[in-house]
């Protein structure tokens, strides 16, 4: 894992020099950019591997940045805030976050959650699997990463999409919450529900015909999560 790319992306220089110097203590090369602009001609040239991305920017926040990314880059985005409301949770993990870490945060926690989404990510991009899972009106090709809902072929964030492979690999399995944060984002402890709940609203939204009577991904209250392979 060590000489990944990692942009850090916040316009205050204390935190800036913070995260500096653990990632470089880690192994990791550093991209910097201190407001919303910069980053997409840093993207563009240095293609980082991840990028931690404060919320409140100068000139456009990171919210808008993540969400202009999206529409061309998949690269692993976690939020840094100060801001720990639901609303502001949920927006930024909506526009395609994969995580979101609450100022103030111990930066060994912060590099702990790094490593697991670079872990993440090799995973996903070294799977050799090219089975497609099909069911009636979705399909997920695991190579590809094109999930179609009946013909139209939808956009998911890299962590939707490996959280739809994963509980469709094996339907009617149930997963605890707290599993699923082990599986997909690789924490235990760290993980905040409020990720996971997010990452299943956007997936419903984008996969479900009605988003509100789920037909795929069932919760069992209490308990977790199931992909539903029990079609009528």
């Amino acid at each position: 894992m060590s000489g990944n790319n990692i942009m850090v992306v916040d316009d205050d220089p204390e935190i800036m020099e913070l995260l500096h110097l653990h990632l470089i203590k880690e192994g990791f090369e550093v991209i910097s950019a201190s407001d919303g602009p910069q980053v997409f001609d840093l993207v563009a040239q240095h293609k980082p591997d991840l990028i931690i991305l404060n919320v409140n920017l100068p000139e456009m926040d990171g919210i808008e940045v993540c969400r202009q990314l999206r529409k061309t880059d998949n690269t692993p985005v976690i939020f840094i805030s100060s801001n720990s409301e639901d609303d502001n949770v949920i927006l930024a993990l909506s526009m395609g976050g994969d995580d979101y870490v609450t100022k103030p945060f111990s930066p060994s926690q912060l590099m702990a959650r790094v490593k697991a989404h670079l872990r993440r990510s090799s995973i996903v991009e070294h799977q050799e699997d090219t089975h497609i899972l099909k069911f009636p009106g979705l399909e997920i090709d695991l190579t590809s990463h094109i999930v179609k809902a009946g013909q139209t072929s939808i956009a998911l964030s890299s962590k939707e999409f490996e959280l739809l492979a994963l509980l469709a690999k094996t339907p009617n399995r149930v997963y605890k919450i707290e599993h699923l944060f082990e599986l997909i984002w690789s924490l235990d402890s760290m993980g905040d529900p409020r990720t996971l709940m997010v990452h299943i609203s956007n997936l419903r939204k984008k996969i479900e015909p009605n988003p509100a009577k789920p037909r795929y991904i069932i919760t069992l209250r209490g308990v977790g999560y199931k992909f539903n392979g029990s079609f009528t």
